[in-house]
């Protein structure tokens, strides 16, 4: 299929491209306590070092301000992903704003269908609460549509706004995803031969039998918990049969009403 090979290809050159830009690469982010104990306690300092947690898990990190915070989630085809940041700032500080951005497989930024992406904290304030629900990932997209296809997507938060004297103060940062299924209302024709996830081109080329030190491009493991989807099954397929169903048993009942009683008795048997 022509739309995954332009994906995927697209995806291996973005993922093998030159390291990120310079503000991406400040050190990383110390480990943070976390009420959860198997979810992560730090956060990446870029799209190549994304911390990956799984939905329903609350990670944590602490950094400073003007840090890049990086995370990573899969997001599987007629789910709708609910991202939500909590920034906890320091005793004294002067207003800044903070963002919440995310990206999908093809680091392309996702837009937000509600939800208070950037959010200013006054001066004084102890934390600052961002939310971005996204659109229902599809498991089919036209090449030139921005629509959220399955596949790995990146959490970014930074602050975009504060004063010189508050720059590398030290902040606490809170980031949970869960999402909603959508089910059949949002299902299309079609879907990906493979989920949108760093290296999958790389992979797939070593299954088809090439040199296996290809293999190590492979950048991502994260996956749904029940795998991932085959895009054309919904259970519009099931209201598509209960609907046959009833047509037919509509024409069945609509035959037997007005077949009438059969020969009228008037007419002469030869007739």
């Amino acid at each position: 299929m022509s739309i995954t090979r332009v994906l995927s290809a697209a995806l291996l050159a973005v993922g093998l491209a030159a390291g990120p830009a310079a503000a991406d690469t400040s050190a990383s982010p110390s480990p943070s306590a976390s009420q959860d104990s198997a979810a992560p306690t730090q956060a990446g300092t870029s799209f190549r070092t994304a911390t990956e947690i799984d939905q329903g898990q609350q990670a944590t990190a602490d950094g400073s301000t003007g840090d890049y915070l990086y995370w990573s989630f899969p997001a599987d085809a007629g789910r709708r992903p609910d991202v939500t940041a909590t920034v906890k700032l320091p005793d004294s500080h002067a207003g800044q704003t903070w963002q919440l951005d995310v990206y999908d497989g093809l680091r392309r930024r996702q837009a937000c269908q509600y939800g208070a992406q950037t959010r200013t904290a006054a001066q004084g304030a102890t934390s600052v609460e961002l939310a971005c629900v996204m659109r229902t990932v599809r498991a089919w997209s036209e090449p030139w549509a921005d629509d959220p296809l399955p596949g790995t997507y990146y959490i970014r938060l930074t602050v975009v706004d504060l004063t010189s004297a508050d720059l590398g103060q030290p902040v606490s940062a809170e980031v949970k995803v869960d999402s909603k299924d959508i089910g059949g209302s949002a299902a299309v024709d079609g879907s990906l031969a493979e989920p949108l996830v760093p290296g999958i081109a790389v992979r797939s080329e070593s299954d088809d039998g090439s040199s296996p030190a290809t293999k190590s491009a492979v950048l991502s493991s994260i996956e749904p918990d029940d795998g991932w989807s085959s895009g054309w099954w919904s259970d519009r397929w099931v209201w598509t049969g209960i609907g046959g169903i009833l047509a037919a048993l509509a024409g069945i009942g609509g035959h037997a009403l007005t077949r009438g009683a059969g020969r009228p008795s008037r007419v002469p048997p030869g007739a």
